[in-house]
């Protein structure tokens, strides 16, 4: 594996070194070994990809749609083939440990996968004689440049969340992945452009709030696809519709698993480890809150003990969990929210605060740490932690559950352990959240549905990935057409009704 020692841009094609005076370090959370260095592009380089994008979509909105589809195929047979040399990259610069760098990897394939079937996924409808010899049909187009805007968590599956559907659809694209782990988008162009992406079809630049800004406001980018924080999403989401632009944003989540008191004991304490502490709590549909039930409260002591028989490591070492937080920064926000539930009051069952891997002293790793007594008042509760911390709430019956579900902003992924359908159907039913699991932590679709997330979580119209995508990389233009035969009427029609 080997990476450059300066993350170039992608404009027109060419990879090139930019040109900016301004520079970030790429570091392995694990041992602060600084693995490449990642520019901020200057203006003149965004707007020159931008340009570079639009002139190529003058020709890639004519590329058939078979074609497009044979790119995707050809595309996910290449990213299976380099599925674990990407899953190294990510472990690399993010320390997700392999299989979960894995998933995160084939996550993003299946959405490559969904993008093969694109020649049906864009179908018109057709109605004859909707008048006399008139027929009505519409056409699915494509609207031209869009841009995508990624985190750092999930670097292989949320930029193929976003390209590949925008480029089958007929689009051309402009990607800023996060300038924390920017080496895996470079090795997932460099693929798309062994599996044949005509030049300027994607472009890669780099860059922090300057650069967002930019594909936000630029008049030539039509749709931008956002996922990350709250405070990122709503300015993301501001800006660009401000700038009459399409906009899905994902954002950020606080997401419940409800333990009832007939749920399978042993299934639910492992699902809750998984979901709380995978990925290092760095996930948006990590399970952060678990919401005990009546009697299903005395598992508190089964979900410690569990959560002590977990730990973090380096990516190579088998037994490791999962790995280091993204930066020394985010675990010092980490740190300080859970001094904050200390103080607060809420009971600390499980403290990893101390944690420390043999032989990587500078790893910015934190132990599972589980809250007890949790209320819905205490910050620990009210902020998107982003780590592995789970807190535990305790409730009097399903609707007090539901209801405290409710009352939070954010809705992007709830779940309920419990062996009654009348219970789960009852959650899904008066639960306020757009992901919904049933004996499932982490309920998110797979590509030929949508990810579904509500309220606070998204911002925008259309979801991304699944159908819903494809409407939000077209535009529908409709046709009304007669052909006349023998005489032509005489007098005009004054009407606005067919005839």
């Amino acid at each position: 594996m080997n990476l450059p020692q300066r993350v170039p841009l992608m404009i027109g094609g060419k990879w090139v070194e930019s040109q900016t005076e301004q520079w970030l370090d790429v570091t392995n959370p694990a041992n602060q070994e600084v693995l490449s260095r990642v520019p901020f592009a200057t203006d003149d380089e965004v707007d020159t990809a931008i340009a570079s994008a639009g002139k190529a979509f003058e020709t890639w909105k004519n590329v058939p749609v078979p074609q497009r589809a044979r790119l995707m195929l050809r595309y996910q047979q290449l990213l299976k083939e380099h599925h674990d040399e990407l899953a190294e990259i990510i472990c690399q610069e993010l320390g997700k440990n392999f299989e979960d760098a894995k998933g995160d990897v084939w996550r993003g394939i299946e959405v490559v996968e969904y993008a093969c079937n694109i020649a049906s996924l864009m179908m018109g409808e057709t109605v004859e004689n909707v008048a006399g010899s008139i027929d009505t049909y519409s056409l699915i187009q494509p609207i031209g440049v869009c841009a995508g805007i990624t985190p750092f968590n999930f670097p292989a599956m949320i930029p193929l969340w976003m390209f590949p559907l925008a480029n089958a659809c007929g689009n051309t694209f402009v990607l800023k992945p996060s300038e924390q782990d920017p080496l895996t988008a470079v090795r997932l162009l460099e693929l798309y452009a062994e599996a044949g992406a005509p030049d300027g079809i994607v472009q890669l630049v780099h860059g922090g709030k300057a650069c967002v800004n930019k594909l936000c406001s630029h008049p030539d980018i039509r749709a931008v696809s956002f996922v990350g924080s709250v405070a990122v999403g709503k300015h993301v989401y501001r800006t660009a519709t401000q700038n009459l632009k399409r906009v899905q944003c994902m954002t950020g989540a606080k997401n419940h698993m409800v333990v009832m008191p007939d749920a399978n004991r042993k299934q639910a304490v492992n699902n809750i480890i998984g979901a709380a502490f995978g990925a290092a709590g760095q996930r948006c549909m990590a399970i952060s809150v678990v919401v005990l039930v009546g009697e299903a409260r005395d598992m508190s002591a089964d979900i410690v003990a569990a959560a002590r028989d977990v730990s973090p490591g380096i990516w190579s070492d088998p037994k490791a969990a999962y790995g280091p937080q993204i930066s020394a920064e985010a675990k010092t926000r980490i740190l300080g929210l859970i001094a904050q539930g200390k103080e607060e009051g809420a009971e600390c069952l499980l403290d990893g605060t101390d944690f420390r891997v043999d032989g990587y002293p500078d790893g910015n790793w934190i132990g599972p740490t589980v809250f007890g007594n949790v209320t819905a008042e205490m910050q620990i509760y009210r902020e998107e932690v982003f780590g592995p911390v789970l807190c535990l709430l305790n409730a009097g019956s399903l609707e007090e559950a539901i209801a405290l579900i409710n009352d939070d902003f954010r809705a992007n992924g709830t779940s309920i352990f419990t062996d009654s359908g009348a219970a789960a159907r009852k959650f899904q039913n008066e639960v306020m959240v757009g992901q919904v699991g049933i004996n499932i932590p982490i309920p998110v679709p797979l590509p030929f549905f949508s990810f579904t997330g509500w309220r606070g979580s998204f911002h925008g119209d259309q979801h991304p990935y699944g159908k819903q995508a494809v409407r939000f990389y077209t535009e529908t233009k409709t046709v009304t057409a007669r052909w006349f035969e023998g005489d032509i009427p005489t007098g005009p029609n004054m009407s606005i009704t067919l005839k």
